[in-house]
């Protein structure tokens, strides 16, 4: 069976058309994106004498689904999302800390508080406050990490966009894998180079903060370059599915450009 013709369009053009699976891609981006910052953005884990960040092991399918969203739909339409993910990090933030500074009810039961380790604890203060406790341990950031996280993810975010789109253009829409390795690493790069400092420099030892910087890196590219296989499958479906190709050419690269939708 013959492979469907696709209908190339400029960037201008792929901004103002509505697409049938758009949607669902922009959500499982900002669904991924909000998980792994609230889950694993603070946790240093080790495995294999290898210190990393915990949230490595999701966040990166956050960039690959960034990859999918320009290479089929085109830059304006990945910024659109880009901002989508801003403005959802900003408001999980604000919840986050609403919610972490209400005062806990006395008897409020959780995990840790029926643990016999807490057990001395809990007769001097509260079951509530044990929980308190452990709550604030997971889902209290600071707003180091807050800001940390909303810079990094807003500055990689449209550097790996940008350079994936202007890479297609210059490759002709050849090499996906080049487009995409080479867009998250240098993405990736000013991700780590600004999360890593702004959140943890002080807190941890210039060493590990370093260390972690480095080693996510370098492992967010690997996990880049493990799922190439998976990216040609969903980008090669989309496309077929919507018909098009996006080149972004003429395309205004602002990430405050405003494009129209059709």
């Amino acid at each position: 069976m013959n492979e469907p013709t696709l209908s190339r369009l400029d960037g201008t053009t792929g901004a103002r058309r509505h697409f049938r699976y758009f949607d669902y891609v922009m959500a499982a981006f900002v669904a991924i994106l909000l998980l792994s910052n609230l889950i694993g953005a603070a946790k240093l884990a080790i495995w294999q004498g290898f210190t990393f960040g915990a949230g490595i092991l999701f966040f990166p399918v956050s960039y690959v689904i960034g990859d999918v969203l320009t290479e089929v739909y085109g830059y304006a339409n990945a910024r659109r999302c880009v901002w989508m993910g801003f403005f959802a990090l900003i408001f999980m933030a604000f919840m986050s800390f609403v919610v972490v500074a209400m005062p806990p009810a006395a008897d409020w039961g959780c995990a840790a508080s029926a643990d016999p380790l807490y057990a001395g604890i809990i007769a001097k203060t509260s079951a509530g406050q044990v929980c308190q406790t452990t709550y604030v341990s997971v889902f209290g950031s600071t707003w180091r990490i807050v800001l940390a996280s909303l810079m990094a993810f807003w500055a990689g975010e449209f550097v790996n966009s940008f350079v994936l789109a202007r890479m297609k253009v210059w490759t002709g829409g050849r090499h996906l894998w080049a487009r995409t390795i080479g867009s998250t690493v240098f993405g990736q790069a000013v991700d780590s180079a600004i999360f890593y400092p702004v959140a943890f420099l002080g807190t941890w030892t210039t060493h590990s903060v370093l260390v972690v910087m480095v080693t996510n890196w370098a492992m967010k590219v690997l996990w880049e370059a493990v799922l190439t296989p998976v990216t040609y499958a969903v980008v090669g479906m989309l496309k077929r599915r919507e018909g098009v190709d996006v080149f972004d050419e003429g395309t205004d690269f602002s990430p405050f450009a405003k494009a129209r939708v059709v």
